[in-house]
């Protein structure tokens, strides 16, 4: 089944190519947008910086879009998905200390989120203020965005089939403009050889700034990895010739502009806007506004997957993860729509105009970059591509990232320090709830589930004990099939014991692949203790309670289990049994047993614990079956403790 889908992804057609337009190339083709404008600054226009800063802008789409991600990136294919957690997924086993880049990653990419709606809808709208000043761009932006996130509830799958036709409408009116703009200084084709551009990096004075302007060419690139599973890397890679035409067309008929005002200030003018006819420039605002709106809700989607990937993964807490249509892979997180949302209101507040965002903005996509640059580095060595190569692209790479890094960081006092803070937040979020869980495991103690299988055989039988439910259900973590967590066995010996005709034991293990469904069924004391391990992708919803009951179903019809119940009245008449699920939440009793760092990022887990989705929901189970006990992971230890006894 994945490989039918895998394989229809992968398949070129005109649908496939009109989809990557509408949901790939939205950020960067909103770029030429306000490129240029960050690049001059409200500065003096001058010739020899104009044809340098094509030829970075040529250079850096060329090398680190079309070389990195469209030709290298995209071979990292996790059964036809993409995204760094994806390629995390991939390279895990290869070293641990990997999940800090993944997780560096899938912050800054959060916090780009939040940053290009405001950015992008501004940029747009600001061109209305051409004709009229006085427009009130920044309510209008504000009122933009809100019904963005408002209609993201419902799903956004018919808005979606607009996307490809409406962002041809755009790349095509782009192109166009800039072409026919290029014969007014053909000279600014001069800035295709690469001289002009290793030129200005060396000679101008205020290089660093340059730099960092000229990144936000490429913002977009990490969405042609990421949303890889939604066209397939085939229609991906055509798809940006006419993308990478169309921005070139464009960036270099808004230089032929620039070259034909030489000495002049730039000031609040646009060149983006500059190059239109006066008649056109209401239709480009309207397009660019349409094209902004759909690389916002491109980005706002991927948050949507990007932070399902990591509640599967472990490494984000338990959310409410909603599928508002049938689309496959429509998501709606309500938790991370209202954190983007309050993120985008909180930059327009802070910056109120796109040419004061430029600075924040850069700094986030330049960390992911370097982060999938390291986790690919890991992958070529997976696939044993020969090192020289792996190298060599560590090399080019690195060195094109870090030298952004340093144009981007110079900017942290311009508004750069937002983006960190952003970050930075989510970063600490991703990474305590990971490490939360590893401090957990270590103090989780297992025993050998052989050595129960007689008391478990009699308990079943004892009728002296109450049953506690016909079929009683527990959530197991032990990878081993042989092996059960200690307090397992207490729940069912020791706290009230439990009898039942069938105990089962469901273990979920979330594999490396996106998409896989399986499961496997070991009988331990066959008709009496059971155990189904599921195999789960890590974009698969955890439905453990429907799962599980289809598993029951099949195996009741192959006549591997009786579930009757074996109550004399409701065994008569063929009743099914009662289903219970008991839900072990594990919990520190204290955290002084641990060293300063475990015992911050345990008290931030039990904070995050607040809201996040209780064990139950968290795994898709019907509350009303299940009961919830507490179970202290760290016994206090009573060796120090001193008392005397009084006579």
């Amino acid at each position: 089944m994945a490989t039918d889908r895998q394989h229809s992804l992968n398949r070129l057609s005109l649908g496939g190519l009109l989809v990557a337009l509408g949901i790939i190339f939205g950020d960067i083709g909103t770029s030429p947008l306000y490129v240029f404008k960050a690049i001059f600054n409200k500065g003096i226009i001058d010739s020899d910086l104009v044809i340098g800063s094509i030829s970075c802008v040529f250079w850096t789409l060329t090398l680190q879009t079309t070389v990195k991600y469209v030709i290298i990136t995209l071979n990292a294919d996790n059964k036809g998905e993409g995204g760094i957690l994806s390629l995390y997924s991939l390279v895990r086993r290869k070293a641990k200390w990997l999940i800090i880049p993944a997780i560096i990653g899938a912050s800054t990419l959060l916090a780009d989120g939040m940053i290009t709606p405001a950015i992008t809808i501004s940029s747009a709208v600001e061109g209305l203020a051409i004709k009229n000043p006085d427009f009130p761009t920044v309510p209008t932006v504000i009122a933009i965005i809100s019904l963005l996130f408002l209609i993201q509830r419902f799903g956004t799958s018919i808005v979606g089939k607009i996307f490809g036709p409406l962002m041809f409408i755009w790349f095509s009116t782009i192109a166009v403009i800039g072409f026919r703009y290029i014969d007014n200084a053909p000279q600014v084709l001069k800035a295709i050889n690469p001289y002009y551009a290793i030129e200005t990096l060396i000679n101008y004075p205020n290089a660093l700034f340059i730099i960092g302007a000229i990144f936000l060419c490429t913002t977009g690139a990490e969405a042609l990895y990421s949303d890889m599973g939604h066209c397939g890397k085939k229609n991906i890679r055509i798809s940006w010739i006419f993308v990478k035409l169309s921005l070139l067309l464009n960036y270099f008929g808004q230089g032929a502009w620039l070259l034909l005002h030489e000495g002049t200030q730039i000031g609040e003018t646009n060149p983006f806007y500059a190059i239109m006819p006066d008649w056109f420039v209401i239709y480009g605002v309207t397009i660019a506004t349409i094209a902004a709106v759909i690389a916002s809700q491109a980005m706002i989607s991927g948050s949507f997957t990007l932070i399902s990937e990591a509640v599967r993964l472990n490494i984000w807490p338990k959310v409410a993860i909603r599928y508002p249509s049938d689309q496959k892979g429509q998501l709606y997180v309500p938790s991370i729509n209202l954190i983007l949302f309050v993120g985008c209101m909180l930059i327009i507040f802070v910056f109120r105009e796109s040419s004061n965002m430029e600075a924040a903005y850069g700094l986030a996509i330049n960390l992911t970059f370097i982060t999938t640059t390291i986790l690919m580095c890991f992958f070529l060595l997976r696939k044993h591509i020969n090192k020289i190569w792996i190298i060599l692209f560590a090399v080019v790479f690195f060195t094109i990232e870090i030298t952004f890094l340093l144009g981007n960081v110079i900017k942290i006092g311009h508004g750069g320090w937002l983006t960190l803070l952003l970050a930075s937040t989510i970063f600490v979020t991703m990474f305590c709830w990971y490490g939360a869980r590893k401090i957990k495991n270590r103090y989780v103690r297992f025993v050998d589930i052989k050595e129960f299988y007689p008391l478990i055989t009699e308990l079943s039988d004892d009728l002296s004990v109450p049953t506690f439910a016909s079929q009683l259900v527990y959530l197991t973590s032990a990878n081993n099939k042989e092996e059960i967590e200690a307090k397992v066995m207490y729940s069912i010996i020791n706290k009230k014991p439990k009898r039942a005709d069938v105990y089962w034991l469901v273990h979920v293990d979330v594999m490396d692949t996106p998409h896989a469904r399986d499961y496997v069924v070991t009988q331990l004391i066959p008709g009496k203790l059971v155990r189904i391990d599921f195999k789960l992708g890590f974009r698969e919803e955890q439905r453990i309670s429907l799962l599980f009951r289809k598993v029951v179903e099949d195996m009741v019809n192959k006549g591997e289990i009786d579930i009757t119940s074996h109550y004399k009245t409701l065994n008569k008449y063929k009743i099914t049994g009662d289903f219970n699920f008991v839900v072990l939440e594990k919990i520190f009793s204290k955290t002084t047993d641990l060293n300063w760092g475990n015992r911050i990022i345990m008290e931030i887990y039990k904070l995050l614990k607040h809201f996040s989705l209780s064990e139950e929901k968290g795994f898709g189970l019907d509350s009303s079956f299940v009961t919830l006990e507490r179970v202290p992971l760290n016994i206090p230890n009573t060796d120090n403790i001193r008392l005397r006894r009084l006579k």
